[in-house]
């Protein structure tokens, strides 16, 4: 037996030690921690416990502590994160550049199971030169084990991926099917061809990280989530981001000590500027009425015209939606609406309740939104808000018009409760374009055309677009004082709380993406 002993001994020693002393030194001198250092400053001290550690490939000799790749190339197991437990999987690039082949998809699918099982959220440290090329086939469905599994649990356990190193090829499909991604900045990148085959085929000339670093991702094509200067500011985004999220799709989220917000709610009423038509930031809404003020932003670099993340209201975590009058005046165009559409799903998959701040005056227009699809996109919003059966709250802040009204989870698309602020205007489209269209004549006729434009416009907001209309038929349950807003929401959710409903039968719907 002490013979046995002293050999598992040497053969974990070989496994941890990874690629071996050079190839670690290599991963640091990239500013990049090793895959085992990383699980430990991610996970709670001493928690992690790892599960295929003498995984192998090809292994002829049981007894010969001499094989290639210990690990193959990715460390597997399952942790604690506040407490909680979480399945992680981490590459590890100083074995044989992370590469992913047969028996190192076996361990990540194997990971992907238990989680799925036991109603666990998943982590993934993505860090690889991709598909083991040697291989060949076998790594090619290792791939397409991972995505199915990925695709299973889509909706019954959060799954967060984090891109630590390169990812690219067939490998950036796994964290596109996945939840949240977080990118870090410098030395993670994503991207489906490389810059070196750009160059052979297009001629065109970019470096990795133009190509598909974490700015690029988070700010123009929107696959990520998340930006961190490095690894440790990551952690702390997953940790942070866990502790609004339930552990599976049958759990309610965590609680946590109800807090005032930092913030003074009496502000409210100074904050929506007096011309309807002047901007204004909409998270210092959202951060005078929320617990303790603290918004977790959710792709807070892409389409900036609408505004999506988490918060806690009287200790219960919720999902924020607004439109952000500070960019494109709020408008909804196709980034925005599939942000949002895609936000609205994922809380309704994990029992979060919707709150929704509205002041949008319509969808974005021009010849590019049309030609890019804005009818699409924007059915996606529709079709979201109609589908979600969590607790949904919605508040007009100020401009609702058209279409876009309709989208941003009005009760004709399921709002539960629909409130107003005072300076509310709702109606088919903004005052001036009303004017121009109903009133063409008498102001051809003014002899003042200014000061006639003004009455009629006055005149349109008292008549058409007052909040009150909306609310003598039912459309607007309150209009509310601002600075009653935090409490009218924590009343609201304990309301409908308990909300239950049934829907027709289906296999599932058809959303126009």
């Amino acid at each position: 037996m002490d013979d046995k002993l002293n050999h598992l001994q040497e053969r974990r020693k070989r496994t941890l030690a990874g690629g071996g002393e050079k190839r670690v030194e290599a991963q640091h001198e990239k500013g990049k921690l090793t895959a085992r250092e990383r699980l430990d400053k991610l996970l709670d001290e001493n928690s992690f416990v790892e599960l295929g550690t003498f995984a192998q490939t090809g292994l002829e000799d049981a007894s010969s502590l001499d094989y290639p790749n210990p690990g193959e190339g990715v460390v597997t197991g399952y942790g604690t994160i506040g407490g909680r437990r979480i399945y992680v999987y981490a590459q590890d690039f100083t074995v044989a550049g992370g590469s992913l082949g047969e028996v190192h998809a076996q361990k990540i699918c194997r990971v992907l199971d238990l989680a799925a099982q036991n109603g666990t959220p998943v982590i993934g440290l993505n860090d690889s030169g991709g598909a083991r090329i040697q291989e060949g086939v076998y790594a090619l469905d290792g791939f397409g084990n991972i995505f199915y599994r990925n695709t299973l649990c889509s909706g019954v356990i959060p799954q967060l991926s984090i891109i630590m190193g390169p990812c690219a090829g067939g490998a950036v499909y796994s964290p596109a099917i996945t939840d949240f991604i977080f990118m870090v900045n410098g030395i993670g990148n994503m991207f489906i061809t490389g810059p070196q085959v750009i160059k052979a085929v297009t001629g065109e000339t970019v470096t990795s990280d133009e190509l598909g670093g974490a700015a690029t991702h988070n700010e123009t094509s929107g696959v990520a989530h998340f930006f961190s200067e490095d690894e440790e500011e990551c952690f702390a985004q997953i940790r942070r981001l866990l502790s609004f999220l339930p552990s599976n799709n049958i759990e309610d989220p965590p609680l946590a000590e109800p807090q005032e917000p930092e913030l003074s709610g009496e502000e409210l009423v100074t904050l929506m500027p007096e011309n309807p038509n002047k901007s204004y930031d909409v998270r210092d809404i959202i951060k005078r009425v929320v617990d303790g003020s603290d918004f977790m932003e959710v792709h807070q670099g892409y389409a900036q015209n609408a505004v999506v993340g988490f918060a806690r209201l009287n200790g219960k975590a919720v999902g924020i939606i607004a439109n952000q009058p500070l960019v494109k005046a709020g408008c909804l165009d196709v980034n925005s609406s599939d942000k949002i559409a895609r936000f609205v799903r994922f809380c309704d998959c994990f029992n979060l309740p919707l709150i929704t701040l509205v002041d949008v005056p319509g969808y974005l227009p021009g010849v590019e939104q049309e030609w890019g699809g804005v009818i699409r996109h924007g059915a996606k919003v529709l079709y979201a808000y109609s589908e979600a059966t969590v607790p949904q709250i919605s508040i007009i802040l100020r401009k609702a018009y058209g279409g876009a009204y309709i989208a941003m989870n009005s009760r004709s698309l399921g709002a539960d409760i629909c409130l107003a602020w005072p300076s509310a205007e709702i109606a088919v489209m903004g005052p001036e374009g009303a004017v121009n269209i109903v009133n063409r004549r008498d102001l051809e006729a003014a002899e003042d055309k200014v000061a006639k434009r003004k009455e009629l416009v006055d005149e349109y907001r008292q008549r058409y677009a007052n909040p009150y209309i909306a609310a003598a038929r039912g459309w607007i349950d309150e209009v509310i004082d601002p600075r009653e807003t935090r409490a009218y929401l924590i009343r609201s959710l304990e309301m409908v709380g308990n909300k239950q409903e049934q829907r027709l039968m289906r296999k599932h719907g058809n959303i126009p993406l």
